[in-house]
């Protein structure tokens, strides 16, 4: 049905205003209508002053007008598709069957087939469902018509979701420039903190340079000094010994009190500091690189543990022999005396610090709302858990989607952790000597909550305020 609009409007368009037929040499004048050249040459053929549009009436002060071949070919083009859908429409009317050379009149409803007389007698439509062709077409032109509307609501839909996804695109360009930037501040955090280490550090070595330098002077001086000395000596007992033997005796006592306390300065020696080793690792604009994601982190007294204490300002907790009494609560740990943060992380960095002392057992990290809350020992591989800790029986250890050991150069008594939300990242950090002890890479899909293991010791474990990042 659209073709054969289109088709008309085609034919149309393509027609002269005054033959009615199809444009030939087809021309175009000033208001923009086009007839053929012979027709329009006929109409203005007594005109002498104006030529008036045969089709608007507008009055052109000159007999012009352009020669159009583009409405030509298309005019030709018409003249094609016209005798093609005749030829297509006398062949549909006059279809016969191949099998039978007889006219195809029927149709069969179970099978959707186009039938003749004979072929609707075959075994393979017996007990269908024949009809004639015109019953059928009109039947099924309905059925697709009211298809129309709900492809074209599904191919909407399908528009708005490809519009959608274009809109991905500029925001994953955004995120991606937004995070390059992001770096790049980072780096650049980390290149000004070096260098201006790296200035303060060659400092402090020119001025102990200098110092040194003063000291061996001063050193060179006495000995100096000390030579002048002992020459004058010399020449003063070579005198000596060729005076007479009385003139001799008389000096000697002096000569040998002046010979026997002589003092010999001792060579200065040095050692220089050793300023590079005193930088801690590849971390060491750590404290400044963290600062704008410190989190004033909390503990969640509905998940704590019947015997642990927690402190009054939610920032320490440690187990205590006393089973105390409380609500029940779905998320509360009843067996594993662990407790969680009360901050809920879907998205962002978060740092936070927390005092693990001298404790033989504690496990620090994240964790997904669905950790199972009846373990009695830590896990060892677990989904929706990132975590490292120290188990008396062995040592300190990563644990989660893997397990993995752990051997830290120097004894953490603070842990700092690190998490990278978008970048599926937790990172553990040793802040006694600023290294990492581990690094989790895990993409996170559900909210997360910091995670705290006491133990069964007395020993606290505490979260570090802000504040306390500063010193």
């Amino acid at each position: 049905m659209e073709f054969a609009t289109a088709l008309a409007d085609l034919q149309k368009e393509s027609s002269c205003p005054i033959c009615l037929d199809y444009l030939k040499d087809p021309v175009t004048i000033n208001c923009g209508h086009n007839f053929c050249h012979s027709c329009l040459s006929i109409s203005w053929k007594d005109l002498d002053d104006t030529f008036p549009c045969p089709v608007c009436r507008f009055c052109c002060p000159h007999r012009n007008f352009r020669r159009n071949p583009q409405l030509c070919n298309l005019t030709e083009i018409a003249k094609l598709l016209q005798v093609r859908r005749s030829k297509r429409k006398r062949h549909e009317e006059s279809a016969v069957c191949e099998k039978h050379n007889k006219f195809l009149t029927l149709f069969c409803v179970k099978d959707l087939e186009v039938l003749c007389t004979q072929c609707s007698l075959a075994t393979k439509h017996q007990n269908h469902y024949i009809c004639a062709i015109k019953k059928a077409a009109c039947y099924h032109r309905k059925i697709l018509e009211h298809s129309i509307e709900p492809l074209k609501h599904n191919m909407e839909r399908v528009e708005k979701v490809i519009t959608l996804q274009g809109s991905k695109l500029v925001e994953l360009k955004k995120k991606v420039e937004y995070r390059r930037e992001e770096i790049n501040s980072e780096f650049e955090q980390i290149r000004l903190f070096l260098q201006n280490e790296q200035k303060a550090i060659l400092r402090q070595i020119q001025e102990e340079e200098l110092d040194i330098l003063a000291k061996i002077n001063e050193n060179l001086v006495t000995f100096s000094d000390e030579v002048s000395t002992l020459k004058h000596l010399l020449r003063e007992i070579e005198g000596k010994c060729v005076k007479s033997d009385l003139e001799l005796l008389r000096h000697v006592k002096c000569i040998h009190h002046r010979y026997q306390n002589l003092k010999y300065p001792e060579l200065f020696s040095f050692r220089l500091t050793k300023y590079g080793f005193s930088l801690p690792p590849q971390y060491s604009g750590l404290d400044k690189i963290i600062k704008p994601f410190q989190v004033d982190m909390t503990l969640d007294l509905d998940t704590a543990h019947p015997q642990l204490m927690v402190s009054e300002d939610r920032k320490a907790v440690r187990y205590g022999r006393t089973k105390q009494t409380m609500c029940y609560n779905r998320r509360r740990f009843y067996v594993c005396p662990a407790i969680l943060g009360s901050q809920r992380f879907t998205s962002g960095r978060h740092y936070w610090e927390v005092e693990v002392g001298n404790k033989p057992k504690w496990t620090l990290g994240v964790c997904q709302d669905c950790l199972p809350r009846n373990w009695r020992n830590q896990p060892s591989v677990l989904g929706g858990f990132w975590a490292i800790g120290k188990y008396i029986e062995s040592g300190y250890v990563a644990s989660g989607p893997k397990r993995t050991q752990l051997l830290p150069g120097v004894r953490p008594s603070k842990i700092g952790i690190f998490l990278d939300y978008e970048l599926g990242e937790v990172s553990f950090y040793n802040m006694n000597d600023r290294s990492v002890l581990y690094t989790f890479h895990d993409p996170f899909t559900d909210a997360v909550w910091p995670y705290f293991y006491t133990g069964t010791d007395s020993e606290p474990l505490k979260i570090c305020s802000v504040s306390d990042y500063e010193r």
